[in-house]
Order: structure tokens, then sequence, then C-alpha cells
């Protein structure tokens, strides 16, 4: 079992890796969480690992942060969830929003990830409960006033994310308007 990978970052291509491991190159799938806080190739790496051995292939999939591979690991014990599904899952939401949705069975915001219909989210929230640790901060809800919820959802009807928006949402100075809100955080998209 390869439980965790240090080396030089030698490519990256969404949602590859290839790591430099003293001579020996590894390829990696990564959820694009981790991707997106990767280096620059050529420096240094280290990530946690899941070793998936399947009778047409031998996977590895790599990790930021435990809370990610546990998630991971406890997505791909469901019925009808692959690795695939698992990263898809953990690209478009963090270990926090998953939980979040979780805890407040939202079956709505699992339906958003590709490859997740309303049977499989439906599954997901079943089998999840009590699973994922939920932090007090994944409990609040991100809008706090009806404008940042317009917003919000003004962010979302335009294709981000739901991290997206947020992070967009939390760069917005207090009180502003919706329509100015939308304005500047898509300048802040755009960056």
């Amino acid at each position: 079992m390869i439980g965790k990978l240090s080396g030089t970052l030698l490519e990256k291509h969404p949602p590859h890796l290839l790591i430099d491991c003293h001579g020996v190159g590894y390829e990696v799938e990564v959820p694009m969480s981790t991707f997106y806080g990767l280096p620059a190739v050529g420096e240094r790496v280290a990530l946690l690992t899941h070793f998936v051995v399947r009778e047409d292939a031998q996977m590895l999939f790599g990790f930021a942060s435990a809370a990610e591979r546990t998630a991971f690991r406890e997505l791909i014990k469901i019925s009808g969830v692959g690795p695939r599904i698992a990263l898809a899952l953990l690209s478009g939401l963090s270990v926090d929003e998953l939980a979040q949705a979780v805890a407040q069975q939202q079956a709505a915001r699992l339906i958003k990830i590709p490859g997740i219909g309303k049977k499989t989210a439906e599954r997901l929230l079943l089998e999840l409960k009590g699973k994922l640790g939920v932090s007090p901060v994944a409990l609040a809800p991100a809008p706090v006033s009806d404008a940042a919820a317009d917003i919000q959802q003004a962010l979302l009807a335009l294709g981000y994310s739901e991290r997206e928006a947020v992070a967009a949402l939390q760069a917005l100075p207090a009180g502003v308007g919706v329509s100015e809100g939308i304005k500047l955080a898509l300048k802040a998209l755009a960056k």
C-alpha cells in the first residue's frame, strides 16, 4: 500500500499529476481542491495517497489533507460510487461542504456535481450520515443577508461553483447591494 508520496512535481494536467520520487515517476489523480493548492512544476510536493487495485487497472489517488483522503475512502465504500465519482464530489465540494450537505440532507447540492443523479445523491446522504465530521464553521450558512444570498444564486446560475461563489462573497464589502455585489464578485472571479 502506498500511503504518501513526496517528490518533485514533473507534470500537472488536471486531474493527473506525475511525481518523481527518487527516479520513479508516479501517476496520481487528485481532486481539484488539491490540484489548485499544488506548487509549480519542478517544485517539491507531498501528498497522502490511496491505492486502488482493480482487475483491469492500478490507480493512485492523491490528497492534500487527511480529511480529503478519509472522505474519499468513505465515498468509495458506497455501492455505485467509484473513485471517479468520489473525485468529482471532492472537486466540487470541500470536505466541510460535503459534510454540511449530508448533515442538512441537501440532495440538490450533490446533484449539481457531474455524474451524481438523484438516486446516487439520496444514497450518499443516507450512507454518509454520521460518517463525516462536521465542523461548527461548516454548519454556518454562507450568505448572511438576502443580498448575499441573491448574489450567490446569481453566480451559481452563471456557472460558478459553490466554492467560487462563497469565496467571491467573502471578498465583498459589507452592505453591498445585489447589482453592485454581482459586478464586484464577477470582477474578483475574473482575476
